[in-house]
């Protein structure tokens, strides 16, 4: 391992290398990505074969969330003390086995195990296309770097569930956990090709410090007590909802003191408070954490509004999101050149402020309302999420010194995924919450105009908070950019 290795790949590869760098983290992190919503499909077929209770195949989910959202804050320090080849592959490989695993699993807590495996890889590659963007490429290249990755990156949830679907009744449960196996064999070949050996900034990889176990500590129990808070809210147990809330609030605030703690002591703390000092930083991530809620809220929320509130079979459900799906990919290639040339606070506000009308429009549509509309709602608002995406943590990250874009990279992720966390749960608990109000519940098969009233104040709810985010996005303002240094 040296120190010039960076520098090695440069010279052979010439102009061409950073995009060969960047195509061989995408792949890793499109089957990340993959892996994290393809077993949504497996879970019925999975729950039949292990005579699994709702509350026991809920956590084929939770666990992977709980692994990935914490594991994110780990990526600075591995790459740190292993570099970008060995962190990288790593995770490939331990994708690799959890799915290997998960796979042939013949009990359910092999698969449980191989599903936060999938979880904690997942959580330490998806920081590191952004850091590889802000370090391999020019300022004026950026955008479009992060374009490129970002189209790759949202066509893995759009497509995986429709093969995952076939795959599932052709070959049963089983071969989603296979599926990510052909992506990982493929990542970790262009990484002994690609991938430079060094740290962040091609310095070489450091053995000295070790992990911040006790904030990691502190930060899993935050994590799970707050998404398993969360998810009890939305059923009858209030006490044990309240006891895991303030379980969370309690296990975070002793993250937050043990990190400032940590520093002044000269520690590497997990989370690097001295990010939030800088305001583009600090805004950017109230973006990453209410678009999070709104985008992972939405994501629960329109199959559902469409099913049961517009009775639309399934099948109309997928036709009607696939035009979106596409038109969210070219919007993140186009923004992404925007990028280069517009400010991202800009960017980053009229995706909100798209994202926020889109669910408004929602509003007004009603039972007998034409399909063309509500296809032309959800294109507005994944129009939205195409300004948003590759523009947030361009405009969050750019301002940071060269030795802080890592952990800024990895607590952004953190917050979004927290965020997403909590849009789900947020939105089925408001929704439960105005069915009430409107006396309608969800185990009714008929809807009604009542029925549709909560859903559009649930759609509310989201606009307002996408409305919220501007505010906070209009402070990404950058008088200059600048110079960075791979």
């Amino acid at each position: 391992m040296t120190a010039n290795h960076l520098q090695t790949l440069s010279a052979r590869y010439g102009e061409r290398y950073r995009w060969l760098l960047l195509l061989s983290v995408m792949v890793g992190v499109m089957a990340s990505i993959m892996s994290s919503t393809i077993v949504n499909v497996a879970i019925p077929g999975m729950s039949r074969h292990f005579a699994l209770g709702q509350e026991r195949a809920q956590w084929v989910s939770s666990g992977f969330m709980v692994a990935m959202t914490v594991s994110m804050l780990t990526t600075p320090w591995l790459l740190g003390r292993y570099g970008y080849r060995r962190t990288y592959v790593g995770t490939m490989v331990l994708l690799l086995a959890g799915g290997m695993v998960g796979g042939l699993a013949s009990d359910f807590s092999l698969v449980l195990i191989a599903r936060v495996a999938e979880g904690l890889a997942a959580g330490v590659v998806q920081p590191i296309p952004a850091i590889i963007i802000l370090r391999a490429f020019q300022p004026h290249e950026q955008g479009r770097a992060s374009g490129i990755f970002g189209m790759g990156a949202v066509l893995a949830p759009a497509i995986g569930p429709s093969i995952g679907g076939v795959l599932v009744d052709l070959f049963g449960w089983r071969s989603i956990f296979f599926m990510v196996v052909p992506f990982c064999l493929a990542s970790i070949w262009l990484a002994y090709r690609f991938v430079p050996t060094t740290a962040p900034g091609g310095v070489v990889a450091s053995r000295a410090g070790g992990l911040d176990w006790r904030g990691l500590a502190l930060g899993t129990l935050g994590t799970l007590c707050l998404l398993n808070g969360l998810v009890a809210l939305r059923g009858d147990s209030k006490l044990q909802a309240g006891l895991l809330l303030a379980g969370a609030a309690l296990a975070f605030t002793a993250f937050l003191g043990w990190q400032r703690r940590c520093a002044a002591a000269g520690g590497q703390p997990l989370m690097n408070l001295a990010l939030f000092r800088h305001r583009q930083f600090a805004m950017g991530s109230i973006v990453a954490f209410i678009y999070g809620t709104a985008l992972f809220g939405s994501t629960y929320l329109l199959p559902v509004y469409m099913q049961t509130g517009l009775k639309l079979s399934a099948a109309h459900v997928g036709t009607i999101l696939l035009p979106a799906g596409i038109v969210l990919a070219l919007a993140i290639a186009v923004v992404g050149r925007l990028a280069d040339r517009h400010p991202t606070y800009l960017l980053v506000s009229i995706g909100l402020a798209l994202l926020a009308a889109s669910f408004a429009l929602m509003t007004l549509l009603h039972l007998d309302s034409t399909l063309w509309w509500l296809v032309a709602f959800a294109v507005i608002g994944r129009i939205g999420l195409g300004f948003i995406l590759p523009s947030l943590n361009l405009g969050s990250l750019r301002p940071l010194e060269k030795d802080l874009i890592a952990q800024g990279a990895s607590a952004i992720n953190f917050l979004r995924m927290l965020g997403g966390a909590a849009g789900v749960s947020l939105c089925a608990i408001v929704l439960e919450w105005r069915l009430a109000a409107h006396g309608d519940s969800l185990a009714n098969p008929n809807s009604s105009a009542e029925r549709l009233a909560a859903f559009d104040e649930v759609f509310g709810l989201l606009a307002g908070l996408c409305a919220v985010a501007i505010c906070a996005a209009w402070q990404l303002r950058l008088k200059r950019l600048p110079a960075v240094v791979a």
